[in-house]
């Protein structure tokens, strides 16, 4: 089973914004919240440090961490494109994926530290579940070719 795993950088997208955001509380049960000015007005204020984005160097080394990852737990990955605001991961052989954001996002913050770079992620994420091979090709264009110009990109090289 593969899944298609996003998170963000901190204070990079908050609750109510024109993107799109899901009220953790409704979580699974499809929580999508309606693009709400005065939910990011509050949620702007809530915000503890500034804002955290990643330049071309730290999404190269998020990437890495991503890959060493996935070396680490014996998934595959099949795509990953880190944006200066977030990440997408396309990953195969997660049995568990209740730790999969909790992983990916402790290695990277591993080696981003290494690098002197303290950033921090925010809270939670989104893991989906890719039913089909057609489902995983189109999330990978996705990714890959429809998010702007590419910052650190890896496509597996069998797809």
């Amino acid at each position: 089973m593969a899944y298609l795993i996003t998170f963000h950088c901190y204070g990079t997208r908050l609750r109510g914004d024109e993107e799109g955001s899901v009220d953790r509380t409704r979580g699974a049960r499809g929580g999508q919240l309606a693009p709400s000015a005065e939910l990011v007005e509050y949620g702007g204020r809530a915000v503890t440090h500034a804002e955290a984005r990643l330049d071309f160097g730290q999404a190269c080394t998020v990437l890495a961490a991503m890959r060493e990852t996935c070396g680490f737990r014996g998934w595959t990955l099949l795509a990953a494109h880190v944006r200066s605001t977030h990440v997408h991961v396309v990953v195969d052989g997660i049995t568990a994926t209740s730790a999969v954001l909790r992983d990916f996002k402790a290695y990277a913050s591993r080696a981003l530290n290494r690098d002197g770079v303290r950033r921090r992620w925010s809270r939670g994420g989104n893991v989906r579940l890719l039913r089909d091979a057609r489902a995983v090709r189109e999330t990978v264009h996705y990714i890959v070719e429809r998010q702007g110009t590419p910052m650190a990109v890896y496509v597996a090289a069998d797809l």
